[in-house]
């Protein structure tokens, strides 16, 4: 089996070069990395990350824990995750909570253990276990947010400002002269709805429509749109615009609209949230808030790379951006 002193030999290096080729790749040049991954491949040689672990006390692992693995939209930020500890010189441990704090409190659990080096949570919820260890270590804390942010956390995230991108929608809707908008929302304990929800509300406030919103809670699925949109639909005076505050949401909410031999977006025009990747196939093509889903990823990342090295002194929230991407699902409101 070949040694690190052979690797060493072959590409030209000292073994403290090829150690950081694994341990720290960013501070090597890529002609040099490229030179040690060729003799690594050409030897056959596989780094004893389990020895390393017990001597430096470190595990080179992130773990990520996602409230719905089967979400389009996780599984982007989950990408571009994977790719940053990558180059980093880590590995991704991946768990789904599937929303349940037992769950949760079973992976807090793992990363008390340190069976990984720090955390990057996509959810809301903080076990308090991890909650005490934030309050005892501050900023040092190895755990960062991402997507769900919340002050109250104490953790440093990236997120996109949920509150103006809601607002945004809205007032798009009654630009184009609806004055009747329906929202489906996600469950309110979570930030992002509330805080959607606080940007639609302050908006229709504006223009003097609050009175005619309607509104039905989801819980961001397909079929949760289907029923809740259904429920919109079927009240005396239907809203001509419905906005989903996920896409999913809004894909069963075209299911809903066609069950009632209704059009979109003829008769109802339709809004959703995160532009997953299936958003611009759909027929009519929908109307959503774009998430940079694969930079947040990146960003939490670096946020976590920050700590574990010590450069980070103080939380950091980074607020990317958004954008409203218009498609053929909103008109104006029928005559």
């Amino acid at each position: 089996m070949a040694t690190i002193q052979d690797v060493a030999r072959d590409a030209g290096v000292s073994t403290a070069t090829v150690s950081r080729v694994f341990s720290a790749p960013e501070l090597v040049l890529e002609t040099t990395r490229n030179k040690v991954m060729e003799a690594v491949n050409r030897l056959g040689y596989e780094p004893n990350f389990a020895a390393k672990s017990l001597r430096t006390l470190r595990t080179e692992k992130i773990l990520v824990t996602v409230p719905d693995i089967s979400n389009p939209f996780f599984s982007q930020v989950i990408r571009g995750v994977e790719e940053a500890a990558l180059a980093a010189g880590y590995s991704v441990l991946l768990g789904d909570t599937r929303h349940e704090e037992t769950r949760e409190e079973q992976y807090a659990a793992m990363f008390r253990r340190k069976e990984a080096d720090g955390l990057i949570f996509l959810g809301h919820r903080l076990p308090d276990v991890l909650a005490e260890m934030v309050a005892a270590k501050g900023p040092k804390t190895p755990i960062v947010n991402g997507c769900e942010f919340r002050p109250g956390l104490a953790v440093s995230s990236a997120h996109i400002d949920n509150e103006r991108a809601a607002a945004e929608v809205v007032e798009f809707l009654y630009g184009l002269g609806h004055t009747r908008v329906g929202v489906v929302t996600g469950p309110l304990a979570s930030p992002i709805s509330s805080d959607r929800l606080s940007g639609v509300l302050s908006a229709a406030q504006r223009h003097g429509h609050a009175s005619a919103l309607r509104m039905a809670i989801g819980d961001f699925s397909i079929e949760s749109g289907v029923r809740q949109t259904g429920e919109l639909l079927d009240e005396p005076g239907r809203p001509t615009a419905i906005f989903c505050f996920s896409d999913e949401m809004a894909m069963g909410a075209l299911e809903a609209i066609r069950q009632r031999g209704l059009r979109c977006p003829e008769d109802v025009s339709l809004v959703g949230f995160d532009d997953i990747r299936f958003a611009e196939y759909l027929h009519p093509k929908l109307t959503t808030v774009s998430q940079p889903k694969e930079q947040i990823g990146h960003e939490v990342v670096r946020l976590l790379m920050d700590i574990l090295s010590g450069r980070a002194t103080a939380l950091q929230n980074v607020t990317l951006p958004h954008q409203l991407v218009v498609r053929s699902s909103t008109a104006p409101p029928p005559a």
